[in-house]
């Protein structure tokens, strides 16, 4: 069963207008990095053996050195975002790459405020998303958004939302729906080995920054760091979809991040769906991560399927149809079969309040441990891609993408894992951006 299944919902579901609106980033238009004052080169070498962005010559004027990354040239600041310590407005995307040698391993040292310069017209699309959230009433403190469709905004502009305290009127306040805090300066400095490797065992990712973007921002995995019974974890795609922007991000310890699929990402990289998605960021490990097309009307295809709960003589299902109450003895293996489990989860027909008090449905795709790799579909190859979510081709050797399927009315869903994993394909080390495995599932 596919993701996108999980809208074959009636209107009155909640969790299918959660989705819908996680599909806001797939609609929006006239996304960008804020003009000419940031520079975008995608730049992939025939013999190399993994997307770097970086041809490792460090001389010349540097150009060379930023790749695919959107450095800001020209000292652009975001309009509505300022410095924690000052009156003085942030600078956005990323403000340095250079090359790097520590123990024998060449990096990309990658600098930036985690800020991006996004511009946004506001569509027929976005602006009926806004007027569905269920509780729309008390989102925006007029009872509705303060924007109209064909409106042009910045990053952190107001649009009416009741924001979090932590953001200041004409800095960030009205932007973010009620809950996440504002973003700030984070003053991101990473080190992205130039020349990946892969792994040699099981690294899982964690909570936090994974990676970044190309403009400097946080990549973050699938959890949200909650879970029901401290075993059934909530996807952040689906569970914070009320907490995010109209870019499909927000901040966590100030933090600016995406979870998922943002077509601000995707204009600011040029993504224009008619060939094979350039790159929208790199992983620790120092893999790139590209955007969801495989070429030309081919969108690259999770190989994680959902388990059947609706037949309990399904090897995946449980002894009741239904019940959340056995878990998979290893989600990359189904042929170890179920375990059961006295920290039962929600029904498939139960549902579950987030953080930000929004009820969702918990239907099969809700949480992780609903899904297992199907090792059946990575071995069609193709845009079919691995239990990492990435593939290797000539052009660009091994890579990651970000994963969406495509909805009947011709909309982008959201796909698990989202970005890549959930486990690292590469080796990370003492100087990469995380230097260590997660122990857990969803920490």
């Amino acid at each position: 069963m596919k993701i996108k299944e999980l809208f074959n919902r009636d209107g009155h579901s909640l969790l299918s207008y959660a989705l819908a609106l996680t599909l806001l980033t797939g609609v929006l238009q006239g996304c960008g990095g804020g003009g000419s004052s940031s520079s975008a080169t995608d730049t992939n070498s025939d013999e190399s053996s993994s997307d770097t962005g970086d041809d490792g010559d460090s001389g010349g004027d540097g150009s060379e050195e930023t790749g695919a990354w959107i450095v800001n040239t020209t000292g652009e600041r975001a309009p509505y975002i300022y410095e924690e310590d000052s009156n003085e407005q942030v600078l956005v995307n990323v403000q340095s790459v250079e090359s790097i040698t520590v123990g024998g391993r060449d990096y990309m040292r990658v600098t930036a405020t985690g800020i991006p310069g996004y511009e946004i017209i506001i569509t027929d699309n976005i602006l009926n998303a806004l007027l569905s959230r269920p509780k729309v009433s008390s989102d925006f403190l007029s009872g509705s958004p303060t924007v109209q469709a064909g409106d042009m905004i910045s990053f952190g502009q107001d649009i009416g939302y009741r924001s979090n305290s932590s953001c200041g009127a004409e800095a960030g306040f009205g932007f973010w729906p009620p809950g996440p805090v504002c973003p700030e300066n984070i003053s991101h400095q990473g080190d992205i080995p130039k020349s990946p490797e892969a792994a040699t065992e099981d690294c899982e990712t964690g909570l936090g920054v994974q990676g970044y973007w190309v403009n400097g921002t946080s990549i973050y995995q699938w959890s949200d760091g909650q879970s029901v019974n401290n075993t059934w974890h909530t996807l952040a795609p689906f569970a914070e979809i009320y907490d995010v922007d109209v870019c499909g991000g927000h901040a966590a310890n100030g933090d600016y991040h995406h979870h998922f699929y943002s077509n601000c990402l995707a204009d600011l990289v040029g993504d224009e769906a008619d060939s094979h998605s350039p790159i929208y960021g790199y992983t620790a490990d120092g893999y790139a991560i590209h955007g969801p097309w495989e070429d030309d009307g081919q969108l690259a295809l999770s190989s994680w399927a959902v388990r059947d709960y609706n037949d309990p003589n399904s090897e995946t299902g449980c002894s009741a149809a239904g019940e959340r109450s056995c878990l998979l003895v290893d989600e990359y293996d189904i042929s170890q079969g179920t375990q059961t489990t006295n920290n039962t989860g929600p029904s498939t027909s139960g549902s579950y309040t987030s953080l930000s008090r929004n009820e969702f449905d918990t239907i099969p795709g809700f949480f992780y441990e609903d899904y297992y790799w199907d090792p059946e579909l990575t071995a069609q190859g193709g845009a079919y891609l691995d239990q990492y979510n990435g593939h290797s081709d000539n052009e660009r050797g091994y890579h990651y993408h970000l994963t969406v399927t495509l909805s009947d009315d011709a909309k982008l869903v959201p796909a698990f894992p989202f970005t890549f994993g959930p486990r690292f394909y590469g080796k990370l080390d003492d100087q990469t951006i995380v230097s260590r495995c997660s122990t857990s599932i969803g920490r």
